[in-house]
């Protein structure tokens, strides 16, 4: 068995935790020091007019917990498009996968190794390691057909499950956070709705400050958590895309190995 591991990296449930604890603790750096200035509000204390950040900064306490949940989005976004991108390789797939079916028709399997050597990624590393189990039982005369097919299938399912969880990995982090701020700017909403419809109970003249305070806490916890949401269900789609893209061409390319496997002689 050749000796392999997965370049695919990402990040580990450590490495995960402490980028959501970063997130948290830039939200609230935000929350309190940039929406929060003292800049943003008049004497009294209400946002000047036309200042979106004294009036995101009125969305109350939600409004951090929708800025962690969007920057925590955003970290692991970023860390998918960098550890797909190297799952890929370097070259253009498509192509890859093309001339290794015809290196390995032509039984050319040092070009076959060297073309994956060049290419890198998960899908080279699922290739590389189908070609050199392919190489070696061609080599051996006391293997028939079908445990030659067997002893190369089963290489390139091993190398293939060791890739595919670290292509779909924290893609379930961006996916909850997607779902997690959708709920959450619900809740400021309906947390903001209250304030609003208590300033109109009041006996007399409504309370407008506090009225206009709980439209603005209504409505800008509902475009956070929107926003969020749409950037993080984008992420999770584009990401699965690709992945079940990359999934594809290492099942075209080991069935061609398989199929080499079982026509050798």
């Amino acid at each position: 068995m050749s000796n392999r591991k997965s370049t695919s990296g990402g990040f580990n449930f450590m490495s995960a935790f402490v980028a959501i604890v970063i997130a948290v603790v830039i939200a609230e750096l935000i929350y309190f020091f940039i929406l929060g200035n003292p800049a943003n509000f008049d004497a009294e204390g209400h946002p000047l007019n036309g200042n979106f950040l004294g009036t995101m900064y009125k969305g109350g306490f939600v409004v951090p917990l929708l800025l962690a949940i969007l920057i925590t989005i955003i970290i692991f976004t970023v860390e998918r498009l960098i550890t797909i991108g190297k799952a890929k390789g370097k070259g253009n797939v498509t192509a890859f996968v093309r001339n290794i079916q015809t290196l390995v028709a032509n039984k050319q399997y040092s070009e076959a190794i060297a073309a994956c050597d060049r290419q890198q990624g998960s899908l080279a590393n699922v290739v590389r390691a189908g070609v050199e189990r392919l190489e070696i039982v061609e080599a051996d005369p006391s293997m028939d057909k079908e445990t030659k097919t067997a002893a190369v299938q089963k290489e390139i399912e091993e190398a293939t499950a060791l890739e595919l969880p670290m292509l779909s990995k924290n893609l379930v982090i961006i996916t909850t956070c997607a779902t997690i701020a959708t709920l959450g700017g619900l809740i400021g909403t309906v947390m903001g709705m209250i304030r609003s419809f208590a300033a109109l109970a009041n006996a007399g003249a409504p309370d407008t400050t506090a009225l206009a305070t709980g439209i603005s806490e209504a409505l800008i916890n509902t475009l956070v958590g929107i926003l969020a949401s749409v950037i993080g269900i984008v992420a999770y789609n584009y990401f699965s895309t690709r992945v079940d893209a990359i999934t594809y061409s290492m099942d075209e390319a080991g069935y061609s190995i398989v199929q080499s496997a079982a026509t050798s002689k």
